[in-house]
């Protein structure tokens, strides 16, 4: 049988495309004699899941919704033996997407357990990524270090634990969590309020800057409002989209275009102020196609994250005040080969469009350019 995939026994996280949705799409997970398992089979109205050798129906009450008519979309199915669980979802594998869910019996579980290959029959599907472990549990938005953690923390699953970040995404976590990576240092404290001056100041550099960005989302309709700064720390050594470290500076009321991560990890940690951050499924690409499946905020010193399966795509906004400015860290997993070097993002007609990752400013010069300016002000 072609198509055949392997993983662990009695679990499972398939995440694929369906690029035909004239057609019902089916896939198969079997144990080793491949005789038995499921059928799930996904149309645009619903998912159902049958038992392959007894046509027993596993239905979900709750579940209203299969493929969707959204160009972008990708869909998830896990199996989780242990708990005896399957679970399906639209875009991202977690449990915020999820539209059908079946608990099996407790006799269940050995005929779940003895599950270990997934097979799909058609061309029109598309696997994109195999995970090991099953979705179980809501995950956390907020970092904490190890120091910071507390049981309750862990037993309510507040925060995600440094140390189960990706390998990579803590080694970004390292590099500028420390408590010395501050914005207003002694040689320069005033830093945040030089920045917010700069701003405010008509002819000074990031007043102009911002005013020459207007353009860059939707060349056809100036937004003063879906604009940052971006600026640079160090070089671009291949191993991120753009410069792998970035300071960028959200003044009030200013937000991004939703946008994704080129599947590169990202650590993102609030200096100054607050941002409020929207999550979505995937990147939808017709206008206000999707809601946010979760928004959050971040103040000082918090930290979140974003890993190539997780938190990819999203939309930041500045909705109070003052400036909020945010360190953001990228790299790309070792196992990456395409290193795709764009942000898709959604413009205000509802497209998919590009964005290279660029720098307005790099950081030495820019904080040499907000003291003199500082300096130079009219009332000190």
């Amino acid at each position: 049988m072609e198509n055949i995939i392997y993983r662990v026994r009695g679990q499972m996280t398939v995440i694929f495309k369906c690029f035909n949705l004239v057609d019902d799409c089916v896939m198969y997970m079997y144990n080793q004699t491949l005789k038995h398992g499921l059928k799930v089979v996904m149309t645009t109205k619903s998912v159902e899941v049958f038992n392959i050798s007894s046509g027993e129906k596993y239905e979900d009450k709750n579940n209203k919704s299969g493929l969707v008519k959204l160009h972008g979309a990708f869909y998830w199915i896990s199996l989780d033996g242990q708990n005896q669980r399957l679970t399906v979802g639209v875009g991202e594998p977690r449990m915020e997407t999820m539209i059908y869910q079946y608990n099996f019996q407790k006799e269940d579980k050995s005929f779940l357990e003895n599950i270990i290959y997934l097979h799909k029959d058609k061309d029109s599907v598309k696997i994109l990524k195999m995970l090991v472990d099953p979705i179980t549990d809501k995950i956390p938005l907020s970092v904490k270090n190890t120091d910071d953690l507390t049981i309750l923390d862990i037993a309510k699953q507040k925060y995600m634990p440094k140390s189960n970040l990706s390998l990579v995404s803590q080694k970004l976590y390292d590099c500028i969590s420390g408590k010395k990576f501050v914005l207003n240092d002694k040689d320069f404290p005033e830093f945040s309020d030089a920045i917010e001056y700069s701003i405010a100041t008509k002819g000074l550099w990031c007043n102009t800057t911002l005013a020459n960005k207007s353009k860059e989302f939707n060349k056809d309709k100036p937004n003063l409002l879906e604009t940052y700064l971006r600026i640079t720390l160090g070089s671009n050594n291949g191993e991120s989209p753009g410069i792998p470290y970035v300071m960028e500076i959200w003044p009030p009321s200013h937000y991004s275009p939703i946008h994704n991560h080129a599947n590169a990890n990202a650590i993102i940690r609030v200096l100054h102020g607050a941002i409020h951050v929207k999550l979505f499924a995937f990147l939808c690409e017709e206008k206000d196609g999707i809601k946010p499946f979760a928004e959050a905020d971040f103040k000082k010193d918090d930290i979140t994250w974003i890993s190539p399966t997780l938190n990819q795509t999203h939309q930041l906004v500045n909705n109070g005040k003052p400036t909020c400015i945010t360190i953001q860290c990228y790299m790309y997993d070792e196992a990456n080969k395409s290193h795709y070097d764009y942000f898709d993002y959604i413009d205000g007609d509802g497209n998919k469009q590009q964005y290279e990752p660029d720098s307005d400013m790099d950081f030495v010069e820019f904080r040499e350019r907000m003291k003199k300016e500082w300096s130079n002000r009219k009332f000190k």
